[in-house]
């Protein structure tokens, strides 16, 4: 069974996630099928970047979203769409 959920990077202290398409039964930040997003909730306001039509694609094939996820996917739909800076 395949989840969607968060998988911790970046330094001590200083966390960053990537929304990633995993198998249920490995571990938080072993190899995933896709990274479909990303979460940095150390900037203010928190950033969030998802792919909304892979999540969508996931889901329709049996992926099940965590909590988290699900309330990341939500709030990000909600929000317009902010310029991506480089």
């Amino acid at each position: 069974m395949l989840a969607i959920r968060l998988a911790r990077f970046g330094a001590k202290k200083k966390p960053t996630y990537r929304v990633v398409v995993i198998e249920r039964e490995r571990a938080r930040n072993s190899r995933s099928v896709e990274v479909v997003g990303f979460y940095n909730p150390i900037t203010k306001p928190a950033e969030v970047r998802l792919d909304h039509e892979r999540i969508e694609h996931w889901i329709k094939n049996g992926a099940q979203p965590s909590d988290t996820v699900k309330r990341l996917v939500k709030k990000s739909a909600a929000a317009p769409a902010a310029p991506v800076t480089a």
